[in-house]
């Protein structure tokens, strides 16, 4: 992909959540109100009010991110290259998977 958000915008691709497991058993979830996304692509960050210095993204590609699905509207909604995608600014991210 030749795009890349600027900004703090950044570019995330919707993970579908499974809702059976394999052996066919509901899954349940209490976070329906919450997307799981991965990331695909961030801008460098946005500067401080002073212009000098540069406030770095909290989150890189492939880390996996859930934002509140009522952000998630047609305005938020892009198509590259065939693929839909979702374009938010970092403040919009709830929660990040450290992995831990």
């Amino acid at each position: 992909m030749n795009w890349k958000p600027i900004g703090d915008q950044v570019l995330l691709k919707e993970i579908k959540r499974q809702e059976k497991t394999a052996s066919g058993i509901i899954v349940m979830s209490n976070m329906d109100e919450y997307v799981d996304c991965e990331v695909i692509a961030t801008g460098p960050g946005v500067y401080a009010h002073s212009g000098e210095t540069l406030i770095p993204m909290s989150v890189e590609s492939g880390m996996t991110v859930k934002i509140y699905s009522a952000h998630l509207g047609s305005q938020k909604q892009v198509q590259i290259d065939r693929l839909e995608y979702i374009l938010v600014r970092e403040h919009e991210i709830a929660l990040i998977n450290l992995g831990v």
